[in-house]
């Protein structure tokens, strides 16, 4: 199979042979450079018998790195049908082991599309990152890993310590539920079109022994500690109950912010939110 891919045209060929312009209300820009891509899937570690997703592989960069992994089935998800014949063309040399599907990812079950063991590697779109993140996160023991790449400024809000600038919901809930861990950075200008921040490729993999809460209350908690980062917690908090008491009971200051407690605090607090309401 490798020789199949190395005897494919450049991508540049490809999305002009297509007409593949970047859409910028798809969030699209394209990772050409096929080194760049072949390092992304080495980062993203063992490969043997995952079926891995990708979203948005537009036209096939990071996919024809997949194919040449050990992975034993390759689905992607692309909302934009411009792209699926170039896709098809992959297909075609994959000897069945790339499914290209047409769909929003936003709205598509990857647990009932694809079977266990799972793992998900894409560069995904910047408008729908968070909130596809946010739905995987939800359901990580399902997932062997997730190899993702974010804005920077987005994946600086995942791997973030308390006391940080960049700390808050995304940074709890990401590190509640996972493991995760910066890869690497890609300027700019390695994607086409250039976008007007760099990004950076995390891993999320789930974390073992976690105290596990409910994840609805766990949002409704750091949306609430967060969602007035300026106050103390004791004013934050009033819309979950009986704020002091709460405190008290998972053993934070009433007067601490959202950006100082750290995520074992989160816990105890989502903890005692779940218990009161039975």
């Amino acid at each position: 199979m490798r020789s199949a891919i190395a005897a494919l045209p450049p991508l540049r060929e490809v999305i002009a042979q297509h007409g593949l312009a970047a859409k910028k209300s798809l969030g699209q820009n394209f990772l050409l450079d096929l080194n760049v891509t072949a390092r992304i899937v080495r980062e993203a570690g063992d490969l043997g018998g995952a079926n891995v997703v990708e979203i948005g592989p537009g036209p096939g960069g990071l996919t024809r790195a997949l194919l040449a992994a050990p992975a034993a089935s390759i689905t992607v998800i692309e909302r934009d049908r411009r792209f699926l014949p170039a896709l098809e063309e992959l297909a075609a040399i994959g000897g069945g082991k790339l499914r290209v599907v047409e769909a929003d990812a936003l709205k598509t079950d990857i647990l009932a599309l694809v079977p266990a063991p799972r793992a998900v590697i894409a560069n995904l779109p910047y408008n729908v990152a968070t909130p596809l993140l946010i739905g995987w996160l939800r359901h990580i023991d399902e997932f062997r890993s997730l190899t993702l790449m974010f804005q920077k400024e987005v994946a600086d809000r995942i791997v973030a310590a308390p006391r940080s600038h960049a700390y808050g919901r995304l940074s709890v809930i990401a590190q509640w539920r996972a493991e995760v861990d910066p890869l690497l950075t890609l300027p700019a200008r390695a994607f086409t079109p250039p976008p007007k921040v760099d990004s950076t490729v995390v891993q999320l993999r789930p974390r073992q022994g976690r105290e596990d809460v409910p994840f609805a209350v766990m949002e409704a908690v750091t949306a609430a500690a967060f969602g007035q980062r300026r106050k103390m917690l004791r004013a934050s908090l009033r819309s979950l109950g009986d704020a002091e008491a709460l405190l008290a009971e998972a053993q934070l200051s009433p007067t601490a912010r959202a950006e100082e407690i750290d995520v074992a605090g989160f816990v105890r607090l989502a903890r005692a939110v779940a218990a009161r309401q039975g």
